[in-house]
């Protein structure tokens, strides 16, 4: 057994415990150490002294806030990746269906696509080892695709009834923050933003000048089930919307310094009007990006009160990989506000139960429910108008959140799966027809109809996977399902269609903030704190 290193420094005192433990109080670090070392030298059985060291941290991390803690070297693997904005793999958006491995797309000019596979293909081995069959997790089947940069995967691929093997070399593959980017009408563009990552800003800018180039005068930012990500990003596209020295967010702590970020350079969209749609999962850099522009007076928020998560965790990496994310500090927005919500020390399920008590008191469908107190509030930069404190971004347009379209037939459907695979095996069955029919995206957004047999093989599939048909159910939950297969369909058939842009259409959040951006006269009474519901 491998011995740690702290043993050697506590066994001279050992043989003096005893005497030490009557003769003086231990300090909470020597107490912590002695503890460590009567474990691994008395204990009835051995000791991983890895695994000790690992749990006391762990249980250290928990008397404080739910948002610090302790990663091993995968975990941080894992954590740190999607933040990055990259990792090694074959380049390939896949759904495990059942126990087969569909690709759904291969990424543009990436190792897949360079040697020719194509979206349908099916994986059923990676390395020899089969994949195909074993009702493996998705996490599961990444762990055999995913490799070092430069590494060699060998897979074996079935297109049709011809199976063929495909040498792919491993690369660098993006991770996007950005996942729909579309023209909502003439003049309005919708950016949807998934995490705030290295490269968030770089790729909205891309976005907003590919829409600008479409005639755009007004901006959508959906930030909507974001959970955030670096405070740089969110720093950095903030400043693409306001003026040069411009209070972006404070950071605040017992340790560290207290600092204003201030934007540095003239932003590019300094003008036109901008809704940010955020909801109860919307957190972090996605809540310090709402409070910016709406405390400046950029931009109106609308959708529901976000999470409050405005605590700041600082990595402390250990050398064999392993993280400590420590909170350090505290995020506050231009006007003072506090981002973070109450939380009790030691509870975390508690609190992140708390989006359910929301749920339980009311709070997702009526505005009247978040508490406004006189001690939490503030006021907007330029137009002084009221903002209130206490937890979050609270809407300046409230919208509820939309059950109607929801069932127990519909989630069955989702949850086991059926709508994925029913899509999945018509696109096989029709990729040519569909493309000739409709040759872009464009042609397909605009002039596709859900076809009846389409329905009627979902619902088939559905009673052959035991899933009672219950035909009011399914008229409650028609307008949600086509949407989602349409959605599904439009990724499926073009390199980057919009799986969002048919669910826009029936999404009451994308809905008020279109409404609103396009009411010039609303828009800026509520700006300035003037507007009165007639």
């Amino acid at each position: 057994m491998k011995k740690n290193p702290i043993i050697a420094a506590v066994t001279a005192l050992m043989a003096m415990l005893p005497l030490l433990m009557s003769a003086q109080a231990f300090n909470p670090q020597q107490k912590l150490r002695v503890a460590q070392a009567i474990i691994e030298q008395y204990y009835v059985e051995d000791v991983d002294g890895d695994t000790i060291t690992t749990e006391a941290i762990k249980a250290m991390l928990k008397t404080l806030d739910p948002h610090s803690a302790y990663t091993g070297p995968t975990e941080t693997k894992e954590f740190t990746e999607p933040l990055e904005g990259k990792f090694s793999g074959i380049g390939i958006q896949f759904n495990m269906l059942e126990d087969t491995v569909y690709v759904i797309q291969t990424v543009s000019g990436g190792p897949s696509e360079k040697v020719g596979i194509l979206a349908g293909d099916r994986i059923i081995s990676a390395n020899d080892t089969v994949i195909a069959g074993r009702k493996m997790k998705n996490t599961d089947v990444i762990k055999y695709l995913r490799g070092p940069k430069g590494s060699v995967a060998a897979l074996k691929v079935k297109r049709g009834t011809e199976l063929i093997d495909f040498l792919v070399t491993r690369d660098n593959i993006p991770l996007y923050s950005v996942d729909e980017t579309f023209m909502a009408d003439p003049k309005t563009g919708y950016i949807r933003i998934t995490r705030f990552a290295e490269d968030t800003a770089d790729e909205v800018r891309r976005a907003m000048a590919k829409l600008k180039k479409q005639g755009m005068e007004n901006l959508i930012l959906d930030v909507s089930d974001n959970g955030g990500g670096y405070l740089g990003a969110a720093f950095d596209l903030a400043s693409e919307f306001l003026p040069a020295g411009t209070p972006v967010v404070s950071t605040a702590g017992r340790a560290t310094q207290p600092t204003t970020y201030t934007t540095e350079g003239r932003g590019s969209f300094l003008n036109g009007r901008v809704v940010v749609i955020a909801n109860q999962n919307s957190a972090s850099a996605a809540e310090i990006l709402s409070g910016a522009l709406q405390d400046n007076d950029r931009a109106l928020v609308v959708g529901r009160r976000t999470f409050g998560k405005g605590l700041v965790q600082r990595p402390f990496p250990f050398p064999d990989g392993s993280m400590i994310r420590l909170t350090v500090s505290r995020y506050y927005t231009p006007s003072g506000r506090c981002i973070q919500k109450h939380y009790d020390k030691g509870h975390t399920e508690e609190y992140m139960l708390e989006v359910l008590n929301r749920y339980q008191a009311g709070e997702l469908w009526s505005a009247d429910s978040i508490a406004r107190p006189d001690s939490l509030r503030f006021e907007t930069l330029r137009n002084h108008r009221p903002v209130y404190g206490g937890g979050g971004i609270i809407p300046d347009v409230f919208v509820p959140a939309d059950t109607s379209y929801y069932s127990v037939y519909y989630r069955d459907l989702i949850a086991k799966g059926i709508v994925n695979k029913v899509i999945v095996n018509y696109v096989d069955a029709n990729r040519k027809a569909l493309l000739k029919t409709y040759p872009s995206e464009a042609d397909f957004q605009r002039d596709f109809t859900m076809p009846q047999e389409l329905d009627d093989k979902l619902i088939a599939a559905g009673t052959e996977a035991k899933i009672e048909f219950k035909p009011e159910q399914w008229e409650r939950s028609k307008p949600l399902v086509e949407a989602i297969m349409t959605g599904l369909l439009a990724r499926d058939l073009y390199e980057d269609g919009s799986y969002y842009r048919p669910l826009s259409k029936i999404n009451k959040d994308f809905g008020a903030a279109l409404d609103l951006i396009n009411d010039k006269e609303r828009y800026d009474a509520l700006l300035k704190g003037t507007y009165e519901p007639k």
